[in-house]
């Protein structure tokens, strides 16, 4: 149960970074991305809690994006709501603090980083200058397609 107290308080942390970055983002305070930013939390410990309590060995991730269904479908009286609200979040402002604590976890093991070798880096080197590559040029392709730039 302590593992639970500590998911919830590193999602109110995310979540408020992430805020933050979308305040940042959009140059003003809206309540209704506060309000879509809450959903967000509480859909992800939600699925988190349900992973704790259901016995079933199944990633927590399923569950969320379960509950993230569920909870954003136009047949349901609160779906319509739901979606307008976590509309008002910008993608970036959540991978952003997300990404940092995928950095923090890894420099924290990077002596078991270190210790894989040469041809581990090599690779982590590609597959990470690949994937931000990949992701300019998926960027570049829809922004252009939807006439963004």
């Amino acid at each position: 149960m302590k593992n639970l107290h500590e998911y919830f308080l590193l999602m109110f942390v995310v979540g408020s970074v992430a805020y933050v970055g979308n305040v940042v983002g959009d140059g003003m305070v809206s309540l209704q991305s506060m309000a879509g930013m809450l959903i967000l939390i509480v859909i992800a410990g939600l699925g988190q809690l349900l992973n704790k309590l259901i016995p079933i060995n199944v990633p927590s991730v399923v569950y969320v994006i379960a509950i993230g269904i569920i909870a954003s479908l136009p047949q349901t009286p609160w779906g319509e709501s739901v979606s307008a609200f976590t509309n008002e979040i910008n993608l970036l402002s959540i991978a952003t603090p997300i990404l940092a604590y995928a950095g923090i976890a890894i420099g924290r093991s990077w002596t078991d980083f270190v210790s894989m070798g040469w041809r581990a880096m090599i690779v982590s080197t590609c597959v990470l200058f690949g994937t931000l590559i990949g992701s300019a040029v998926i960027a570049q392709i829809v922004l252009t397609f939807q006439g963004i730039i």
